[in-house]
């Protein structure tokens, strides 16, 4: 039985057609019910990670809060910031900000015993170069190496040097 040409060619044509699209359905039910979703998940987040209320700030008692934590009869000073560049390279400079701990009554002016001080530390940090104060190691190097110059000059009176900030641009 032999089909005929024209029926060849219906029945091509017919399966090259797509078949119908399904009847489009109401699509904004699902999105508004995702964007809810979405939603509540990201004020359940907000809520888990949420930054505290500033607490009230503390009275003015001390200067600093490293102060609550001296023992009796000591004191805090905050030194003039220090700007030096380094021995090495040259074009690299260095901020220190540090305060001493004292002895109050061994210690009445510590002022003057800051600037003495200051002029010790502006002189190491001159000969200091990049490589000797990088990493870890290197910043609790400078800090020990400046504890001790403070120890040493005010004779025991300063007990400790404390490094606020520490900038090498």
């Amino acid at each position: 039985m032999a089909i005929p040409i024209a029926e060849l060619k219906e029945d091509e044509g017919a399966a090259e057609t797509p078949p119908p699209p399904p009847p489009a359905r109401s699509s904004i039910k699902p999105t508004i019910a995702a964007i809810l979703v979405v939603t509540v998940i990201a004020m359940a987040m907000g809520a888990l990670f949420a930054i505290p209320p500033a607490a009230e700030a503390p009275s003015q008692k001390s200067e600093s809060p490293l102060a609550e934590e001296l023992p009796a009869g000591a004191g805090l000073f905050e030194m003039p910031p220090i700007v030096t560049n380094l021995g090495a390279p040259r074009d690299t400079w260095i901020r220190l900000e540090a305060s001493i701990v004292f002895d109050a009554k061994a210690l009445p002016h510590p002022e003057v015993m800051a600037g003495e001080i200051a002029g010790d530390e502006l002189a190491y940090l001159r000969t200091v170069t990049l490589a000797q104060i990088e990493g870890p190691i290197g910043l609790q190097d400078i800090r020990q190496d400046l504890n001790e110059r403070a120890v040493i000059r005010s004779g025991g009176k300063i007990t400790e040097l404390i490094i606020r900030t520490l900038v090498v641009q």
